[in-house]
């Protein structure tokens, strides 16, 4: 029996869910506790979900369906790991005008960190990374030269292709919508305290 760890990079599952197609949008409701269960063998036992994410403080709205979206994750068992949003300067490649936006910061770093802590602590026999980022191949690596009985597998989120990171992985699936429809959140739910929560409406 293989204790499992989940390590998901809640904006490279964001973006697959909300830039390819609008019917995928519904399932940034999802309960990824369920998901995780969902890749466990029968033998194996889920030991930690870490969900990796950042608000987006600059928009009331999302930020409310951020902390939504988090307290459900965390009512089911889900920990969360916080970064930030920083903002920067681009220039245009069309006008040339230089323009201010966000960014993600911190993500890819997280995850490195708590994989390697995690696996120094031995909280886990294996660790799965839901991500298509190839930033984390070091960690890969590092993981593989300094915990060699430790397995690490990656799962792609939909949509994804991640190459390169699976090739450096023990083992990697891809999610598909026969695990998507039975991991999505019901629109009303009844949290492990007792109270109710609702699926936001951009979202149904």
């Amino acid at each position: 029996m293989a204790r499992v760890s989940f390590f998901i990079d809640g904006f490279n599952l964001y973006h697959a869910l909300n830039d390819n197609n609008k019917h995928l949008r519904q399932f940034n409701w999802l309960n990824l506790r369920k998901l995780a269960e969902l890749y466990l063998r029968k033998q194996d036992s889920l030991s930690d979900v870490f969900y990796f994410t950042a608000l987006a403080t600059w928009d009331t709205d999302k930020v409310q369906r951020q902390k939504l979206f988090i307290r459900a994750q965390e009512s089911f068992g889900v920990k969360t790991v916080y970064g930030e949003f920083r903002s920067i300067f681009r220039r245009c490649h069309i006008c040339g005008k230089t323009y201010s936006t966000f960014e993600e910061k911190e993500t890819d770093v997280n995850i490195a960190i708590k994989l390697l802590e995690q696996a120094h602590l031995n909280t886990y026999d294996n660790a799965v990374i839901l991500s298509g980022d190839s930033d984390q191949i070091p960690v890969l690596r590092t993981i593989k030269e300094y915990f060699p009985a430790k397995k690490i597998g990656v799962l792609i989120p939909f949509g994804g292709k991640a190459k390169l990171l699976s090739q450096e992985s023990n083992f990697h699936s891809k999610i598909g919508m026969k695990q998507l429809r039975p991991s999505r959140f019901p629109d009303k739910m009844t949290l492990t305290d007792g109270s109710q929560i609702y699926c936001p409406k951009p979202w149904k």
